[in-house]
């Protein structure tokens, strides 16, 4: 006869499964970011909508790409058990883990029993050599993404979105897009509400849609501008945009000359001050845009743009859409 804090300690049935597939090297962040969202999920009565666990071919201390290692459970204890969503994580170690023939099976026997499957970042090449990706469309992180279509020329692969949903499989590029891809499965689960409330819970910017691109222009223009000489010049621009933004004021900002300014930023950056303008206001547009509260004419006006036809010709420019087209499908 179990005890009552037994009977407290067995997991609520009800609970879908969410099981994660991992291997030597994986990468903590990809594994710990979505395993956090499924964890944190709510049904409407506040209990836990999920059970989580962490599985690798041996049931092994695996250790990650951080001094972290995880305690897993054996793959093969889930072949009797109900799988709500089988998801891959991804890391160093996943092309040894393409090559191991037996984890290949395991995993194949999960996700055929598996109501939905799903991996993070370059874990798409598990699921690919699987054959589990063979005609569907797939992403992963943008590093890997010519890779995976070389390699696996029966996918359609695209490269830019941060995550992918293609029938139940769903795939996501790296790292934080994880955590987009997790949220956006428990709002296919739980509804837009529970996911909005669960994004604010944890803090996140707010609930991308998968659409988005996995590429930031201020990010780019840092990555580009290697001393980050103008990265407080950037800051400023995001949060002036209704500003005149004419070179001559950017280059008030850094105390330079409009001439020597304009010739530092583009040896810099390799983009004309002007053009950085238009696209950080392009990517701030693009952010309202996506979250569909705003009429075109005003996010167009909080953008900076001046009116709706100016954004209209930056939109078809840099994205080659319309905003009007960019919001149907992505707000």
């Amino acid at each position: 006869m179990p005890s009552k804090s037994a009977k407290a300690a067995q997991p609520n049935t009800k609970r879908r499964s969410i099981v994660f597939v991992v291997y030597p090297d994986f990468k903590l962040l990809d594994l710990a970011g979505p395993l956090q969202v499924f964890a944190d999920a709510a049904d409407k009565s506040g209990k836990p909508a999920y059970s989580t666990v962490v599985t690798s071919l041996n049931g092994d201390s695996l250790s990650s790409d951080t001094p972290v290692s995880l305690t897993t459970d054996r793959m093969s204890n889930w072949t009797r058990r109900k799988i709500d969503t089988l998801i891959v994580a991804g890391g160093k170690g996943v092309f040894d883990a393409t090559q191991d023939l037996r984890f290949k099976a395991m995993v194949k026997r999960l996700a055929l029993k598996s109501r939905r499957i799903g991996s993070i970042c370059n874990g798409a090449f598990v699921l690919a050599a699987c054959g589990l990706l063979d005609d569907y469309c797939a992403v992963t992180h943008w590093q890997y993404c010519e890779e995976l279509q070389e390699s696996y020329p029966q996918i359609c692969v695209h490269r830019d979105p941060i995550y992918v949903n293609d029938g139940n499989r769903w795939t996501s590029a790296g790292v934080t897009a994880g955590v987009d891809m997790a949220i956006a499965m428990v709002s296919e689960d739980l509804g837009r509400s529970a996911s909005l409330a669960l994004a604010q819970a944890l803090v996140t910017y707010h609930v991308r849609p998968g659409g988005q691109s996995q590429f930031s222009e201020i990010l780019s223009l840092q990555s580009l501008d290697k001393t980050g000489r103008f990265d407080e010049l950037h800051q400023w621009i995001l949060n002036n945009l209704t500003k005149d933004l004419r070179v001559e004021q950017l280059a008030e900002q850094v105390l330079m000359s409009p001439r020597n300014f304009s010739r530092r930023y583009l040896e810099h950056t390799g983009k004309t001050p002007a053009k950085a303008v238009e696209t950080l206001r392009v990517e701030a547009a693009r952010q309202m845009l996506a979250e569909g509260t705003l009429p075109v004419m005003t996010v167009a006006s909080r953008c900076g743009f001046g009116d709706d036809e100016r954004m209209r010709r930056s939109f078809v420019r840099l994205l080659n859409v319309t905003p009007q087209d960019y919001k149907l499908r992505f707000s």
